[in-house]
């Protein structure tokens, strides 16, 4: 039996790596031409934190535009998000904002705050990185977010924080820790 169930939602442009972070957490292994997620992947991982078991329940969605109108119905439930982008395709980044909307109209729904991180993907790329640290570090500020995390899928640099940053925050939020 867990302690605490959790939903967290990953979102980002097509192609910034949240599958690659996905399937790396979970197995422990780099998939490097995962097959594209059409909608929404669904995934679960027990994790034991501090002596409490947490269900996490990992909605991995689509990136590509024609699925964000479904986005906001399935952020309902949530209990934490992950904005992922690549440091080598500014675009990516760029398009935070557009994410940050989709984000919001689901929290309003939603009807209360929800934690939220941003990561930066393919870190082992760092020779031929567009986006700027200190443009990253503005959006944290700007939108109020918790913490901000670059990380590599290919080398598994920062994956496992990633996850034990969100249930922490999320696990504090209800009382756990």
């Amino acid at each position: 039996m867990e302690d605490a169930r959790f939903k967290v939602c990953i979102l980002g442009d097509a192609g910034v790596g949240k599958t690659c972070l996905v399937n790396r957490y979970l197995t422990g292994l780099f998939t490097p031409d995962p097959t594209i997620t059409l909608g929404v992947d669904f995934h679960v991982k027990w994790i034991e934190l501090e002596g409490k078991k947490i269900f996490l329940q990992l909605w991995d969605f689509a990136g590509e535009e024609r699925f964000r109108f479904i986005l906001p119905s399935y952020i309902i439930g949530a209990s934490g998000c992950i904005f992922m982008y690549d440091i080598t395709r500014y675009s990516t980044f760029r398009n935070f904002d557009d994410w940050f909307a989709v984000f919001n109209e689901g929290v309003k729904r939603n009807n209360e705050e929800m934690p939220f991180i941003i990561v930066g993907g393919k870190s082992d790329l760092e020779s031929v990185r567009t986006v700027p640290k200190e443009e990253v570090e503005e959006a944290v500020e700007k939108f109020n977010i918790l913490k901000s995390f670059e990380c590599s899928s290919k080398t598994g640099q920062n994956i496992d924080d990633i996850f034990v940053k969100i249930a922490r925050i999320m696990m504090n939020k209800v009382g756990l820790l």
